[in-house]
């Protein structure tokens, strides 16, 4: 279909009219996204017309649209291949070879990709017929089965970087991948998750007791429930571990105001990937957690935000909700109980910053996702639309079913106080058995998880560092020692030292080691591992997924790409350490949202953790600070750097051509 001179189909107009139902009628802005996709999976591309047009259904101006396309990475203005062809390029990916991946379909296809960094995305490189493209993308959520890519809207698992045809032939391994439990585990959401006799079908999940606990929530109170998920202690499990309880207790009870819940299914924290799972195996327990929330929190519509890149999810996720409706367990009058409940899906399209909550609800909004400044935009208050909304993640929502069929007090028992329930913990990197695995949160050490569930390290290799909560994470070096304060069965406090391995995997003992428990996102790090190479490529993550708003972050983000990306080319200068650090001190607290301190972190860590690393890259004097500059590429070549004294008088601009007085 030519996108330049859009003809719009009947059935296409359909079902964009259907996409902007889904939203209130003075709100339609909302629907921009989805139009964005429909239009795209219909045409192949977002041509000028099509935003014109788009902007026109919709009552907005063109602009509206247009920073939407440039803003959003799944967007394109102009056509793929026919065959496209998208290669993650983060950390657990680049460690299994995805690079050397992208090399072997190039050379498959005869496309030529020039040099734009290790991993540049746009733009896309298309064969010279016209059959296959290819990008590097971030992280696509299937770290455990790395490296990964999606041939046009399907994931391919565990590819071989030397099987470029297979992939071409759409002939590699597709979703699959099974964990079996550990005896250390207690799988609590994951309970369904890889059995072989499960569906994702609503008659298998009430065969085994499904929407019990909402038939039992809708004879409670909804204070009753808001106080027993806070008794829980139920932490968020999206990154920031915020008490859920707590962030539900904000909504006022004589809340005049439509009341919004929004799921965040957004997950792109590279490490992480155990939101998938529950979306593609066990959709009604994600559903049967929403709808018990939106009750307590008398939430008459919620929002499902799910990553662009998860399309069969969105699937699975539409097919759910519509037997769920056909079982009067949303919609209506929900099981006659008088309450009234609608859940719609809303597909994101490649932005890592809409993972924030803020970002998320402009990103719903049809705008692009800058978060917004709290104070005063706190969700509970000014949240989507204006109005009070709270937004959990998938799996802390899957939480709420069983604290409700458990009873608080009783759920607060697994794990360990301020730390209580279960949470899923993915492993990537350098381990035998990369996987997730569900535990008691701290019943389990960090050398019980690499070793024992996670199989240990290659033959012949030794422990280097493990980033313990996405790549956002700081990170902890193999032999460090760290001292933990404890609480003791009486209650009193305790200080002793500990090595990695003997490091609960908690909440707050991974803070106190100078790190954070975060997505769960484990990835571990052998002593084969470069760690400037590992930095440069969590570095180019941020500044590809910097939204842009705040100058620090913007500006910082790159430039620490550019410096860990010239000190591997071997431009390194002496300066360069102190200067990567002093770029992190600067964005870190210096932003509207904690992107700041999630592009810092690693850098700030690495440096500090390895310097003597980073001293061996930076071997090169530090050029003169006078004109004319040095470019990456002179630091690069140059073999010796001439150095002068600073020059002051008679000043920098008698200088000359040499740098010189």
């Amino acid at each position: 279909m030519d996108s330049t001179n859009p003809c719009v189909p009947a059935e296409l107009e359909r079902k964009m009219d259907a996409a902007i139902a889904r939203y209130p009628h003075d709100h339609q802005r909302s629907a921009a996204m989805p139009l964005l996709h429909l239009w795209q999976e219909h045409f192949g591309f977002i041509s000028d017309e099509a935003v014109i047009w788009i902007a026109a259904k919709l009552g907005l101006e063109p602009i509206n649209i247009l920073e939407l396309v440039t803003f959003y990475p799944m967007f394109r203005q102009e056509p793929a291949g026919k065959t496209h062809i998208r290669v993650c390029r983060t950390l657990s990916c680049a460690m299994a070879g995805s690079f050397q991946l992208m090399e072997s379909l190039c050379a498959a296809t005869g496309i030529k990709r020039e040099r734009q960094g290790e991993g540049m995305h746009d733009p896309i490189s298309v064969s010279a017929d016209g059959n296959y493209s290819v990008e590097f993308v971030e992280c696509l959520a299937s770290c455990g089965t790395a490296p990964v890519c999606m041939v046009n809207e399907e994931l391919h698992e565990n590819v071989n970087p030397d099987s470029a045809r297979e992939v071409i032939r759409n002939q590699t391994r597709k979703i699959g991948h099974r964990t079996p439990p550990h005896s250390l585990e207690r799988r609590l959401i994951f309970k369904n998750i890889g059995r072989e006799d499960w569906t994702t079908d609503i008659d298998c999940y009430l065969r085994a007791g499904g929407y019990e606990r909402l038939k039992q929530a809708l004879t409670m109170s909804r204070a009753e429930i808001v106080n027993k998920v806070k008794n829980s202690g139920l932490r968020g499990r999206g990154g920031a571990g915020f008490s859920c309880g707590l962030k539900w207790s904000f909504i006022k009870p004589d809340e005049k105001r439509p009341m919004y819940l929004i799921c965040n299914a957004d997950e792109s924290e590279p490490g992480t990937f155990k939101d998938r799972y529950i979306i593609h195996e066990d959709p009604h327990q994600l559903l049967e957690g929403i709808l018990i929330s939106c009750f307590a929190l008398n939430a008459r519509r919620a929002y499902i935000y799910i990553r662009g890149e998860f399309p069969e999810g969105a699937k699975i996720l539409e097919r759910a909700i519509e037997e769920a409706r056909e079982h009067n367990f949303l919609g209506k009058n929900i099981l006659g109980s008088g309450f009234d409940a609608e859940v719609y899906i809303h597909r994101g399209a490649g932005a890592y910053i809409c993972g924030e909550e803020t970002g998320l609800i402009e990103s719903l909004e049809g705008k692009r996702g800058y978060p917004r400044i709290k104070p005063p935009f706190f969700p509970a208050v000014l949240g989507l639309y204006m109005c009070p909304t709270i937004v959990n993640n998938v799996e802390t929502l899957c939480h709420v079913k069983h604290i409700i069929a458990m009873g608080g007090a009783e759920y607060a028992r697994l794990g360990r106080p301020n730390n209580t329930g279960t949470r899923i913990v993915c492993v990537s990197g350098d381990v035998q058995r990369p996987g997730y695995f569900e535990i008691e949160v701290g019943s389990v050490t960090m050398g019980q998880l690499v070793y024992k569930m996670a199989g240990g390290l290659r033959p012949g290799r030794k422990l280097k560092a493990v980033i313990p909560g996405g790549s956002s994470a700081k990170v902890l070096r193999a032999d460090e020692q760290f001292k933990l304060k404890q609480r003791e069965p009486d209650g009193s406090m305790t200080e002793r030292e500990m090595s990695i391995d003997e490091i609960p995997m908690d909440f707050d003992s991974l803070t106190a080691a100078g790190s954070m428990a975060g997505s769960g996102g484990v990835i571990v790090l052998d002593d084969s591992r470069d760690v400037v190479w590992v930095l440069n490529n969590i570095n180019e993550f941020y500044a590809h997924e910097s939204c842009g708003q705040c100058t620090p972050c913007r500006e910082g983000s790159l430039w620490m790409k550019k410096i860990t990306d010239r000190m591997l080319r071997g431009g390194g200068v002496t300066e360069d350490p102190n200067t990567l650090k002093s770029i992190g001190d600067n964005i870190a607290g210096r932003t509207i949202c904690a992107f700041g301190e999630a592009c810092a972190w690693p850098t700030q860590s690495f440096v500090q953790k390895f310097p003597e690393e980073f001293a061996a890259r930076a071997q090169k004097p530090m050029p003169p600070p006078l004109p004319p500059e040095y470019t990456p590429e002179e630091l690069i070549k140059e073999e010796s750097i001439p150095t002068v004294p600073m020059a002051h008088d008679p000043g920098w601009e008698k200088a000359g051509a040499a740098g010189t007085i």
